[in-house]
Order: C-alpha cells, then sequence, then structure tokens
C-alpha cells in the first residue's frame, strides 16, 4: 500500500471510531487519498460540492444541527483559502468543525510548483488546533501517530470551547491506491487500530455539572438569552421562580412561554426603559442582535454573565471565554442557582413582573394589529407568520440580515421549533449551504420539516449552494426568500439618506429568484398574500420561495410598529 493511501485511511478509520459520520468533500487531485478514504468508508456520509466555499459552510450547517463534528475535505492552494470564512464563523460560534486541507510535500513548497500556496497556520487563532501531520513515511510508529493525532484533533473539536480545528496533510505521489497489486504491498507495520473498534484514546469518567453561582435576591431582575448552542430550559425556569423577565433572541431558542416577545420595541422607548433599569442582569449566549440590548446591559448595576456550554457537555465551561459585548460584565460564572431565599415550588409575581407583563400584552397587541391591518405580505409579517406556522419538530434557519431581526421584532413564543443561524461572525456568506447543511442533519435525525428565511442578496451571494449533484443527500427544505431588489437592512441606517444611497448600499440587481431557481432546476412559489403562506409552505425536497416587497415601504413599516408601541405603552402607563 502506498504511503499516502495509508495515511488516509487510517486517519479516516480513527475519526470514524470517535464519532466522524458526515463529511463533506470538494473535488481535487491532490486530496485523493482523503476523498477516496471516505466514500470507501461505510459509516460515513459523503456530501460532494464543487465549490469550497460552499463545501465548508454545508459542513458548518451539518456540525451546528447535529452538535458533532463534521469533516470538510479540499486540494491545495486557493482551495483551502476558500474555506475561511467558515471556518471564522464556526471559531465565533463554537461549532465543531474538522478541517483536512490537501497539501503539496515539503520539497514541493516555495519552489513554483502549481497550486502551491503556504497552507502552514493558515486560519490563524480562528481555530482551537492545527497541525502539519507531516509526509507519510513507511517507518514503524506511524500509525500511532496518526491516530493519535485523529483523537487529539475530535477532542480539540469537540471540547470546552467547541470549534474547527485544521489538519494540512502533505501528500506525495501516488495518490491513488495501487490498482495493479490490489492495494499495493502491505504496510510496514498493521494499519489496524484498537480492538474492538475502541478509539485510540478514550476519555472515560463522569462529567460532573459546574457548581452553580446563587444569585443575589433582588426584584428588578432581567435576564437576557442571547445566541447560542445552550440549554435555555434552566433560564426559564429561573425567571418563572424569581419574576424576571426573559429578554430571548431568536436562536437562543428560549422565546417560549413566558418570554417577553417585544423587549426590541420596549426598550426603544425612553420612558420604559428609564422606568425599568434593572438592579441585575443575568445573561447567557451572545447578547448583540440590537442596539437596545446592548444599551439596555449598560443601565444595569450588576450584570452576571453565565458562560452557558454546548448542548449536552454541561461540565466544559470556559471562564475566560465569555460574550460581554457592551463591556459590563462584573460576574462571570459556569452556572447559576435562584436566589437563596426563593420558593421553589411556585411562581413568583411582583410588581416588577406584572409590570412587564402589562408592557408585553400592550405591545405585542400593537405589533400584530399593525401587521394584520393588510393581507399583503410584508417582511415583518412574514417572519412572524413563518415562526408561528411552522409544525413542530421543524427547523429554521434565519439569515444575518433582516430576517433575524424581523424574526426578533414580530416572532411569538414558541415550543417544539428550533432556530439557528450564522451569527457568529453575521456574515452574508454561505448561508443557503448552511441551511442545506443544517437540514440534511436536521432530518437524518428523523426530525421534521426545514425552512431557511433568506434576503435576495444572501441567496445571490452563495447560488453554488443550490448546485447539488445526481445522487447526492438532498433536503427537505423551503428556503423562503424575500427579495427587495437590493440590501434592505441599509434603508434603516444612517446611510439611507446618502445621495449615493441606492448604488453604493442599495445595490440593485434586478434578478428575479424564478430564474434563480429555474437555473438550479428548482420548484419555485411566488408569494403575495398572508393567507397563501400555509399552502406555499406545503411540498418536500429542495424549493424556493419568493416574497417581493419594497425596501422603502419595509423600512416605513417598521417605524410604524414602533411608533404603534409608543403609542400603547403612553395608554398603558
Amino acid at each position: 500500500m502506498n504511503p499516502s493511501t495509508a495515511l488516509a485511511r487510517v486517519l479516516v478509520d480513527e475519526l470514524a471510531r470517535y464519532g466522524l459520520v458526515e463529511a463533506v468533500v470538494a473535488p481535487g487531485s491532490r486530496s485523493t487519498p482523503l476523498a477516496l478514504a471516505l466514500v470507501a468508508h461505510p459509516g460515513i456520509r459523503v456530501h460532494v460540492r464543487v465549490d469550497e466555499r460552499s463545501a465548508s459552510f454545508l459542513a458548518l450547517g451539518l456540525a451546528r444541527s447535529s452538535r458533532r463534528p463534521v469533516a470538510v475535505v479540499c486540494t491545495s492552494g486557493t482551495a483551502a483559502a476558500n474555506f475561511h470564512p467558515a471556518v471564522m464563523e464556526a471559531d465565533e460560534s463554537g461549532v465543531p468543525l474538522l478541517v483536512l486541507t490537501a497539501d503539496r510535500p515539503p520539497e514541493l513548497r516555495g519552489t513554483g510548483a502549481n497550486q502551491t500556496v503556504d497552507q502552514i497556520g493558515l486560519y490563524g487563532d480562528a481555530v482551537r488546533m492545527f497541525a502539519e501531520v507531516g509526509t507519510p513515511d513507511p517507518a514503524p510508529g506511524m500509525v500511532a501517530y496518526w491516530r493519535s493525532l485523529s483523537g487529539r484533533a475530535w477532542a480539540a473539536a469537540q471540547g470546552g470551547r467547541p470549534g474547527p480545528v485544521h489538519l494540512n496533510v502533505a501528500f506525495r505521489d501516488p495518490l491513488t491506491p495501487d490498482q495493479a497489486t490490489g492495494g499495493g504491498p502491505e504496510w510496514i507495520e498493521p494499519l489496524d487500530g484498537r480492538a474492538d473498534g475502541r478509539p485510540w484514546i478514550s476519555r472515560p469518567g463522569p462529567r460532573t455539572e459546574p457548581a452553580p453561582y446563587v444569585l443575589p435576591d433582588v426584584e428588578r431582575g432581567v435576564i437576557v438569552c442571547g445566541d447560542g448552542d445552550y440549554d435555555p430550559v434552566p433560564f426559564l425556569a429561573l425567571s418563572e421562580l424569581t419574576g424576571w423577565p426573559l429578554l430571548a433572541e431568536p436562536t437562543s431558542n428560549a422565546r417560549r412561554s413566558g418570554a417577553v416577545s417585544t423587549y426590541r420595541q420596549l426598550l426603544a422607548v425612553p420612558g420604559f426603559a428609564d422606568a425599568h433599569t434593572p438592579e441585575l442582569v443575568v445573561s447567557v449566549g451572545k447578547p448583540n442582535l440590537s442596539r437596545q440590548i446592548l444599551a439596555y446591559l449598560r443601565r444595569a448595576e450588576r450584570h452576571v454573565v453565565v458562560t452557558a456550554t454546548t448542548v449536552g457537555d454541561p461540565a466544559a465551561s470556559i471562564l475566560n471565554d465569555f460574550s460581554d459585548p457592551a463591556r459590563t460584565a462584573t460576574d462571570v460564572v459556569a452556572a447559576v442557582a435562584p436566589p437563596a431565599g426563593v420558593n421553589r415550588d411556585e411562581s413568583a409575581c411582583t410588581g416588577w413582573s406584572r409590570s412587564w407583563e402589562r408592557a408585553e400584552a400592550a405591545a405585542r397587541e400593537a405589533v400584530d394589529g399593525v401587521l394584520d391591518a393588510e393581507e399583503t405580505l410584508t417582511e415583518p409579517r412574514l417572519a412572524r407568520d413563518l415562526a408561528s406556522q411552522m409544525s413542530a419538530g421543524s427547523l429554521l434557519f434565519a439569515g444575518s440580515s433582516m430576517p433575524i431581526r424581523d424574526l426578533d421584532a414580530t416572532m411569538h413564543p414558541r415550543c417544539g421549533v428550533r432556530l439557528v443561524g450564522n451569527r457568529g461572525v453575521s456574515g452574508i456568506d454561505g448561508t443557503v449551504s448552511t441551511a442545506i447543511g443544517a437540514a440534511l442533519a436536521h432530518q437524518s435525525e428523523g426530525e421534521g420539516h426545514a425552512y431557511a428565511l433568506l434576503g435576495d442578496l444572501a441567496l445571490l451571494h452563495d447560488q453554488n449552494g443550490l448546485i447539488i449533484g445526481p445522487g447526492e443527500p438532498r433536503p427537505d427544505l423551503a428556503i423562503v426568500v424575500v427579495n427587495n431588489d437590493g440590501g434592505g437592512i441599509f434603508s434603516g441606517l444612517e446611510q439611507a439618506g446618502h445621495p449615493d444611497f441606492e448604488r453604493v448600499f442599495g445595490t440593485p440587481h434586478g434578478v428575479s429568484m424564478e430564474r434563480v431557481a429555474a437555473l438550479s432546476d428548482l420548484p419555485y412559489t411566488r408569494l403575495e398574500w398572508a393567507t397563501d403562506l400555509p399552502k406555499a409552505l406545503l411540498g418536500e425536497g429542495l424549493r424556493i420561495i419568493e416574497v417581493c416587497t419594497e425596501r422603502a415601504g419595509s423600512a416605513a413599516l417598521r417605524r410604524r410598529l414602533q411608533d404603534a408601541v409608543d403609542t400603547a405603552l403612553a395608554e398603558t402607563f
């Protein structure tokens, strides 16, 4: 067996022993040994994509949804550079990725050899671990090295701070198995791993819960749940026990019964924010979606940040890695417990909690009243209705521009659905591919339907994500696209008044999503009326639903929503 084949087969076998079940491959010559080893392994589902950026974001979506490491493979050169945006998102979002970049051997580097760049430390400190695997040489001890390195990479990817790991694998020719000799002569030592399919390195022992920090007993407390993959139930229970309102971003998956769904509009009312200055804020995840929340955090006398861990890994908490975008943290803890004097057998009802409940009821009625006033499907109403009408067990991927903000502003509290998005870096990159990956992983676990809510620019930016070759796994995913012919988020920002706004920020493109669907041979639906949304969502497979809106009109509607809440609060308080 030639050295390149031996190395690839051992790496893939050992990663499978640790639990690798999904891998994404972008075609290339130098990565041939890894690609062939992956497709030959019976326990690994392989996805092939022609575009490395799309491939890496597909892997990101698979890993985000499944909460387990996913491998992504490419050849040398600019192929590896195209992984970088997904690596950055995985770093900031805490998503475990195994980035396997093939490389030229050392003797070809720095010589002008074709398709050769410096790939050593290519992703900088965005990875939890980097290793230059080295060339596979027929020497004793290599198998133990490869298997041990695989175990370290797996542990680093899903450890206390999950994230991407980069293995740079140099291969010499020949890159394919020696077909003439049925695989070639035996390696210098057995390639087998541990007996009974065990991984090379075991990490036994029970995982213990971190000791909770007992919160101070105050009335004017608030719980803020930002983006992140943590268990929201303890924070919902804390809210119920203390009477502290829970303000939940959509991708916290904590916007359930009892959560304040209109906090964005409430905190934008100066009089309300002044009258509801908190003594204590408990935050978890990344609370960075709205300016209102960041301003509110600065009002708190005390801010306790909980470094909640990924679901399924309660013991792994890194206290020096926490989100504090407003620089207001006074305490950083691994877990929290209710104040000592709280009665754990009944829900709290205080003047503070009743004030928030009245405000939520008034604002909720005002928002829904404006949205329901006409049957035309507006951007905010689409976000609200889509989140409400998804069946239990569904997954919703939200784009990082206006879709996630409209969900934040209009979504009702509900249970039974999971919302995800690329909120680590909040880029426009790879959203179609990430949504497809998330849907594939979601449905491989036997879960229900999947939906994506994206803007037109996000879809155009990742059209290659729609290219799925014959025989490749395909998701049941409805991609709902808001087409306002440009960058809608800028219409609500300071740039909107600039004379060159339309060209530089609005960036109109004139592309119908029907043309995009036709190019990708996908079913297409044009949706105009709110009452037609349930019917439009029916269907199977990958499909595109287009909702055409007008940017200026959407910005004006969002202002009307805030005006309605201002009026409702003035009448209530």
